[in-house]
């Protein structure tokens, strides 16, 4: 069996990045947090801290963390049932580390973080990633839960369909004016600039590919790393892109963002996954996550 003192010091430094910051999160000295690190490595046989700057861990460290992190969750939901069962113990609150797609956070995910933090003190750490990269996350031990839109299993992991969430290409109509006035075609969209979330988002490519508009040349780009900013930029006249339905409907409606296509959106499907071995320690989560999605998603 672990010293769980020791998972708990490895567990600090992973996410604080230094032994310095985990001690202060820990309440104790750097070098007590460095001896229960060297403990813990020399019980299991091999490095798990990668010393630097930030410190990160190995895949074994990883693991450990995580495994941490599910028992954490699991004594803190039998404290709350059950207090007397655990007097002795400290009363942590435990951190989710979640792995989430910017455009499900800025849609139909809150409803699920809503309702999960009205029934608990759980406190959660979103790692923001493209929707096809979030699931590596997962299968690297950096996250206990994601939602992905990977399709391929993780080992080790179960996961449940979500629904699909449906994109639409859009822009201004100035823009459509400026750039597309003779017809959207792929000679005119190799010259029109092209919103891109960041250097993980393919979905403008997706659309362009589904079409048979892929140009011969990348087009001009901008990136834009913020969901309400993508939006602005596209409404401003800076550039097209690809929009969540859900986000975009008010401006569609209103004629401040138009189709480049009408009813040529593409679906992206969504999955919540997680280890199989954080079934019970995860279960809350995933009623609220799996209720969010019935309620938004197609």
């Amino acid at each position: 069996m672990f010293d769980y003192a020791a998972l708990q010091a490895l567990a600090a430094v992973l996410h604080e990045g230094s032994f310095e910051r985990a001690a202060q999160r820990l309440h104790v000295t750097p070098s007590a947090v460095s001896q229960r690190i060297k403990q813990l490595e020399e019980r299991a046989g091999q490095v798990l801290v990668q010393r630097g700057s930030p410190c990160s861990g190995t895949e074994a460290g990883r693991r450990l963390c995580q495994h941490q992190e599910q028992v954490a969750l699991l004594e803190y939901q039998l404290r709350r049932s059950h207090p007397e069962l655990l007097p002795a113990m400290p009363a942590g609150t435990p951190t989710l580390r979640l792995a989430v797609n910017a455009d499900s956070l800025s849609t139909w995910f809150m409803a699920a973080v809503t309702a999960f933090s009205a029934g608990g003190d759980e406190l959660l750490d979103l790692r923001i990633d493209d929707q096809e990269h979030t699931g590596a996350h997962l299968r690297e031990g950096e996250v206990l839960a994601a939602v992905t839109a990977s399709t391929a299993p993780i080992a080790g992991c179960d996961s449940w369909p979500l629904g699909t969430m449906r994109y639409v290409a859009a822009t201004s109509p100035a823009f459509m004016q400026r750039h597309f006035a003779q017809g959207v075609t792929a000679a005119a969209l190799a010259r029109a600039p092209m919103m891109v979330y960041d250097r993980n988002d393919r979905l403008q490519e997706q659309w362009l590919q589904a079409q048979g508009l892929a140009p011969s040349e990348a087009p001009p780009r901008h990136f834009m790393p913020s969901a309400g900013g993508y939006v602005r930029a596209c409404e401003i006249g800076m550039g097209w892109g690809m929009h969540p339905m859900a986000l975009v409907q008010a401006q569609l409606a209103s004629g401040r963002l138009v189709e480049l296509r009408p009813h040529a959106g593409i679906d992206v499907p969504l999955f919540w996954a997680h280890p199989r071995s954080a079934q019970a320690a995860l279960q809350r989560l995933t009623d609220c996550v799996l209720a969010a999605a019935r309620e938004s998603l197609y």
